[in-house]
């Protein structure tokens, strides 16, 4: 009774092997990464820049905070 067995399918292609990676220089590697790590150590300027105290107190001992100023003027 082999006439009421469906026949086995095709079997499919094997897959296709993936390309290779592409091959980097080392130093040219090495260069865009530090362009990179130097595009963002420049963007890092933030407000730590624009703070005048330290631990120990104002940086400049010439400022003085004490007499009142008009604004503006």
């Amino acid at each position: 009774m082999g006439f009421l067995m469906p026949k086995m399918p095709a079997m499919p292609a094997p897959p296709i092997a993936p390309a290779e990676p592409p091959a980097y220089n080392d130093a040219e590697k090495a260069a865009e990464v530090k362009r990179k790590l130097d595009a963002i150590e420049r963007n890092r300027m933030g407000r730590e820049s624009t703070i005048l105290t330290t631990y120990q107190g104002l940086d400049n001992q010439d400022l003085t905070t004490d007499k009142k100023t008009l604004l503006g003027a």
